[in-house]
């Protein structure tokens, strides 16, 4: 019954991220800010990480990175490759360290959506030589950063019930 309660809780997960994905490069669906949007996956997986072992968090990650690399159209497998450290290091806290709540995950997604979003900044404009890389950070990378920042305490609810109505009845908590 465990390895069923963990493939249907895996599949829960899979499609929360489609759903995420769709509802975040839907045009027009979610306002912009300074014409930008939320990333909606990012907290997806990093709450995911939260919850799982360091393993399927990783994995989570690095789908929630490539599906961030088809919507934002950069180098494919920049995100997964950003994106499976922290969740990684998220889950090897929330399972060493950590008492996983709502403050510790906005704690998590204040660091690693800052980290995220910087070297994407990095790496995907400066770098890369465009013209004023210092307005294009303050006008739109940051509002997309305090946007997602928004979505964790929701998406943290989302994924404790799917991970409490999931788990497995024998284990201890």
């Amino acid at each position: 019954m465990t390895d069923f309660n963990r493939l249907i809780r895996y599949l829960a997960y899979t499609l929360e991220l489609l759903v995420l994905f769709m509802l975040q490069e839907t045009p027009g669906l979610l306002p912009t800010i300074f014409g930008s949007r939320p990333l909606l996956v990012l907290p997806a997986v990093l709450t995911i990480a939260l919850f799982e072992k360091e393993l399927p968090a990783m994995i989570f990650g690095i789908v929630g990175g490539l599906l961030l690399d088809f919507g934002l159209s950069g180098v494919m497998g920049f995100h997964a490759l950003i994106l499976a450290v922290p969740c990684f290091l998220v889950s090897l806290l929330a399972q060493v360290y950590l008492q996983v709540n709502i403050v510790t995950a906005v704690f998590m997604g204040i660091w690693t959506a800052g980290i995220v979003i910087c070297l994407q900044w990095v790496f995907l404009y400066y770098f890369r030589g465009y013209s004023l890389p210092g307005y294009a950070f303050m006008h739109h990378h940051l509002p997309k950063y305090f946007y997602t920042l928004l979505f964790f305490p929701l998406v943290y609810l989302l994924n404790k019930g799917l991970f409490q109505a999931l788990q497995d009845p024998n284990a201890a908590p």
